[in-house]
């Protein structure tokens, strides 16, 4: 699973396989009752699930258990040291070096004018991806299937940035997306700019959630919590729903306290798909390619 469009062409049997066995944790279903549904035999749906996600779709069903989240949530200790560091520093935020900026009160006003924003879809390896980025950073990273499309995401771009100079590039949304998902285990990671626009308290919500290393899970409380406002918790869960930078900025990693993994902007398959594929990473320390 070398190329974007075969690790695009897996992820949507990988997604089909997750809705499934969500769907279904009560009944445990069988590797041939899932390949059945998938459309594929069990050994090719063995091979791609484990090759894709680092597990098998039986041990996908344990990682899926409440008990299995909460034992997640309660070893994640690390959101308070990784905060106490400093969250507006130049220190290493998660593992693929995200440097977050923000607006400025008049680019935020402007609402872009003056500025050019290149954006383009690619393949990847959580579905289709769209990618808007300028000179100072990434500006929208979100995902999308054949029933949304991608004229929803070009319209909200323009809506969000709507005096800005909006120019159509595949080729460069396709290299930031190599760089982005295409990391290989062992090798220094390139830093990566995002650019982040709202208001005061959605941008910190945002770079609070940069302090989530892959592999770990975080409630909202805990986020919340840690932010020094233990009463704002709802404020917090909205704040990141409206997270424009999918993937990058990990609201993927903030789950309910009960262990419900909870619902996600760009699906929750694909949610639950990031967490097992960065979790499997993080606890064997290999990546899967």
């Amino acid at each position: 699973m070398n190329t974007a469009a075969e690790q695009h062409a897996n992820y949507q049997r990988v997604a089909r396989a997750i809705h499934y066995l969500s769907a279904r944790q009560a009944t445990q279903p069988s590797l041939a009752e899932l390949a059945a549904h998938v459309g594929i035999s069990e050994f090719h749906l063995q091979r791609i699930f484990t090759e894709w996600a680092g597990v098998s779709p039986k041990q996908f069903l344990q990682f899926l258990t409440k008990q299995n989240a909460k034992r997640l949530l309660r070893s994640s200790s690390v959101l308070d040291s990784a905060l106490a560091c400093g969250l507006s520093g130049s220190g290493r935020l998660h593992d693929l070096m995200i440097k977050a900026e923000r607006v400025t009160p008049g680019e935020y006003r402007s609402m872009g004018a003056g500025l050019q924003i290149h954006y383009g879809s690619c393949p990847s390896l959580y579905g289709h991806c769209f990618i808007a980025a300028n000179h100072r950073g990434i500006c929208k990273l979100a995902f999308y299937d054949e029933a949304q499309g991608e004229a929803e995401l070009i319209a909200e771009l323009e809506q969000e940035w709507a005096a800005a100079e909006l120019i159509r590039d595949d080729r460069r949304a396709a290299a930031f997306h190599e760089t982005a998902f295409n990391a290989r285990s062992g090798t220094k990671p390139e830093k990566l700019r995002v650019l982040l626009k709202g208001t005061e308290f959605q941008m910190k919500v945002w770079e609070a959630l940069l302090a989530i290393p892959a592999g770990e899970l975080c409630s909202y409380q805990q986020l919340a919590e840690s932010m020094g406002m233990p009463t704002s918790t709802r404020a917090v869960a909205s704040a990141i729903a409206r997270n424009n930078i999918a993937y990058l900025i990990p609201c993927h990693r903030v789950i309910r306290g009960t262990g419900e993994f909870s619902q996600y902007r760009w699906g929750s398959e694909r949610k639950q798909a990031m967490l097992l594929r960065e979790h499997s990473i993080n606890d064997s320390g290999l990546a899967v390619s």
